[in-house]
């Protein structure tokens, strides 16, 4: 159950994100459906090509397609479909579970308020099995989230989640590692801007501080 963390990371695209994909030239536009996740990815980017030396216009796979085409395709077609969305999880998953910062086990947490399930671990041990699920979810999610043809049947992220005390840190290494997945695979500036912001958009129905 705890794997659904990560794999409902991507569910408030169904809710923000999605909905919310109207015309790019309105000027109330925003990826994710939320302005400050937007401003968070858009940071997150700037610092990032500060670092590199990079620029959107610099990228060269965004150059192979005019603005019109880009504008007829989805986020979902323009990562590379399913094939582009499991190659992003199958690095993205091993890379948060092995970092310390995301806390991904959920090692040493425990369940507070006053029910019978006080002080109990949420701790999460893997297996071989639950990995694999927890990969299809992912890829399913990310199918949805970004135009793609899925179905999904998990339950609330925010109800999921509750209980978890998945903190901003958590958080913002989660999506430091998704961003080294990003650059790993050589996605484009603008389709890793818009992923982003898209996962941003969830942080209020993930982070719960201690």
């Amino acid at each position: 159950m705890l794997r659904t963390k990560f794999v409902l990371l991507f569910v408030a695209a169904l809710m923000m994100g999605c909905a919310s994909r109207g015309s790019k030239d309105d000027q109330g536009f925003f990826t994710s459906g939320s302005r400050e996740a937007d401003q968070r990815a858009e940071q997150r980017m700037a610092k990032a090509e500060q670092q590199t030396g990079e620029t959107q216009n610099g990228n060269k796979p965004s150059e192979k397609q005019t603005a019109e085409d880009t504008k007829k395709l989805t986020l979902f077609e323009r990562l590379g479909n399913e094939k582009g969305l499991q190659a992003i999880v199958e690095d993205f998953v091993p890379r948060a579970m092995a970092d310390p910062r995301v806390n991904w086990d959920r090692k040493g947490v425990t369940r507070g308020g006053f029910s019978i399930h006080h002080n109990e671990s949420v701790e999460w041990k893997p297996n071989a099995d639950a990995i694999a699920k927890l990969k299809q979810h992912m890829v399913e999610f990310l199918s949805v989230a970004t135009g793609g043809p899925t179905k999904y049947t998990g339950g609330e992220m925010k109800q999921v989640h509750t209980g978890m005390h998945i903190s901003n840190a958590n958080f913002d290494a989660a999506v430091g590692d998704l961003k080294q997945t990003l650059d790993k695979l050589q996605v484009p500036n603008p389709e890793q801007k818009e992923l982003l912001s898209i996962v941003e958009s969830t942080r209020t129905q993930i982070v719960e501080e201690k």
